[in-house]
């Protein structure tokens, strides 16, 4: 006979697990509202304001902040073994990282190592990864070769380890030809899948390689030399026609160049569903050919216009999302091919620094606005991967992932007070207008302040349901929005029961007060109120001083799916 689990009184429950956040700025990829934000036990319980709000709880003033949807990081490489080398950010310092710059979630690639199936590849990732993040996570699998094998475990790994995205090569040794991208393709689209593409010529690539070798170009700049980016977009077309013929939605990751994301352009003017990714690293710098430390692939391109121009087509939509590809090899690493650019590990960090980087480039320069900045760093992820609205909103019911953000502070990008555990940084002195002053994961401040508090083994696996509906029906994306914010009916019956509890232990000449049938508590006894707060201490509130003057205005802006276009395009 098992042993009764004894149930702790819901009045001795820890403080922590209840969280106000007050006077902010609420932005959705919808829009933006004045709302004050009541969290418990890891979820959004309650939006708007005069919010009843039992004692003990955390109050967060948010005044002069942006309240944002966690960063979800679609793209990150953590303990990955390439080219020689592994990957130095392991998934504890790649998710503390992440954490301490608004990202509180990531999607992890796992790869296969030679002659490892994609079942027992997921497995490892789990326990390589299970015990480390500090953050909820997920994995795509890469898909490295084709077979009848690699077929049958897409399938279980849909249907019992909430994996849904994976991701085929066109280059490296390990890309599939046209044949097996097609069939790829097909075991995707019958799954519902999000099938994910690397596209370069790697054919084209190997023969400009063995040429520039051959007229002694061996150092970092012949990497984009061997990579032009009329190849790359060449690649991107041939993927989007393979997707065509099996009718597959296709999702294209690190578009370098505007080359690329015109040919996405074309195809999603056609009516073709086509999703485009790009990387903090490419709009937030030009690459430098003769920097080792830079060298990625497709390569950040030499142009000084590049960044600006894929912002510009981030923001009128026809890229959807925005990724860190954080691969991080130390500069000793990076000099392994310091005799053959063939042999320099590909990868950049940015994991921390994705979302100061988007916001620095894109917000405070006025080329997007607050609300597509949530879309692209947040949002249209969790849409990709069926994530949404439990992701990438804030809205009642959702996760308690969250980003308060000062867009009045300022901080300077450096490796000497990064938290990842590459010893460069790309962005080295970079000054960006915009800090994430407290994060707030699954319920739980773990940046405070500005203050770090990672706890290791925090997060968990998050499963990715197939066929989502951004993907594949994107008509029913707005059913899954909560129709307006407001209260949780369990949460306000939870918070009545802990009052009702909490009062009658109180030392209180009165008797155990009433609650009355609305959602108003009125004890007799009194005490001293937070600023703001509706008054469940007292009977006699007035409703002329629970109005905020500075908040009575409720600024609401609506935009078009995947947020709002700065109207460059």
């Amino acid at each position: 006979m098992s042993t009764p689990v004894k149930k702790v009184p819901i009045h001795l429950q820890s403080s922590q697990n209840r969280l106000l956040i007050r006077h902010g700025q609420v932005v959705n990829e919808d829009g933006i509202t004045e709302e004050d934000i009541y969290i418990e036990d890891g979820i959004i319980k309650q939006i708007g304001r005069n919010l009843i709000i039992p004692g003990g709880t955390r109050t967060i003033d948010a005044r002069g902040k942006y309240i944002l949807p966690g960063g979800i990081d679609p793209h990150t490489h953590f303990e990955f073994e390439f080219m020689g080398a592994k990957s130095v950010d392991d998934f504890y310092q790649g998710t503390k990282a992440a954490i301490a710059g608004g990202t509180t979630m990531i999607i992890d690639f796992a790869f296969p190592k030679p002659g490892e199936s994609i079942l027992d590849c997921y497995y490892n990732y789990r326990q390589k990864a299970d015990d480390k993040v500090c953050c909820d996570y997920s994995l795509h699998m890469c898909l490295p070769q084709w077979s009848e094998q690699v077929k049958k475990e897409m399938e279980i790994l849909c249907k019992e380890h909430g994996v849904n995205s994976f991701k085929m090569f066109m280059a490296y040794s390990f890309m599939l030809n046209d044949a097996e991208l097609y069939s790829a393709f097909e075991q995707c689209q019958k799954l519902g899948a999000v099938a994910q593409v690397h596209a370069e010529n790697g054919s084209i690539i190997a023969k400009n390689v063995e040429k520039l070798l051959a007229n002694g170009v061996t150092g970092p700049e012949g990497h984009e030399l061997s990579r032009p980016e009329d190849i790359e977009a060449e690649a991107v077309n041939r993927a989007c026609v393979i997707a065509k013929q099996v009718n597959l939605p296709i999702y294209l990751v690190r578009v370098s160049s505007v080359s690329s994301a015109n040919a996405i352009a074309e195809r999603r003017s056609s009516g073709q569903r086509v999703f485009g990714e790009v990387e903090a690293s490419s709009i937030g710098m030009s690459g430098d050919p003769r920097d080792p430390k830079l060298v990625t692939s497709p390569p950040l391109r030499s142009n000084s216009d590049t960044s600006t121009q894929l912002l510009q087509l981030l923001s009128s939509d026809v890229l959807q999302l925005v990724g860190s590809d954080n691969c991080t090899f130390n500069k000793s690493q990076k000099e392994l091919g310091k005799d053959n650019f063939t042999k320099i590990p590909n990868g950049v960090n940015g994991v921390e620094d994705r979302m100061s980087v988007v916001w620095e480039k894109g917000v405070h320069a006025g080329l997007i606005d607050p609300s597509r900045f949530v879309a692209i760093t947040s949002t249209n992820a969790a849409k990709l991967f069926n994530l949404y609205p439990r992701k990438g909103y804030i809205g009642v019911g959702s996760d308690a992932d969250i980003v308060i953000w000062n867009p009045s502070a300022t901080r300077t990008i450096s490796a000497k007070t990064h938290h990842q555990a590459v010893d460069f940084n790309i962005f080295e002195g970079m000054v960006c207008h915009g800090v994430p002053e407290y994060v707030i994961v699954n319920g739980r401040v773990i940046v405070d302040e500005g203050n770090l508090k990672a706890v290791q083994g925090y997060g968990k696996y998050i499963d990715c349901p197939v066929f989502p509906p951004y993907v594949y029906d994107p008509e029913k994306v707005t059913e899954l929005k909560p129709e307006k914010n407001g209260t949780n009916d369990e949460g306000i019956q939870n918070i009545r029961e802990l009052e009702k509890l909490h009062f009658e232990e109180k030392a209180c000449s009165s008797p155990t007060p009433t609650i009355p049938e609305g959602n108003v508590l009125t004890p007799s006894c009194k005490g001293a109120r937070p600023e703001g707060q509706r008054n469940i201490q007292d009977s006699t509130f007035s409703i002329s001083e629970e109005l905020d003057v500075e908040r009575k205005s409720c600024i609401r802006v609506k935009n078009p799916p995947g947020g709002k276009s700065s109207g460059f395009w």
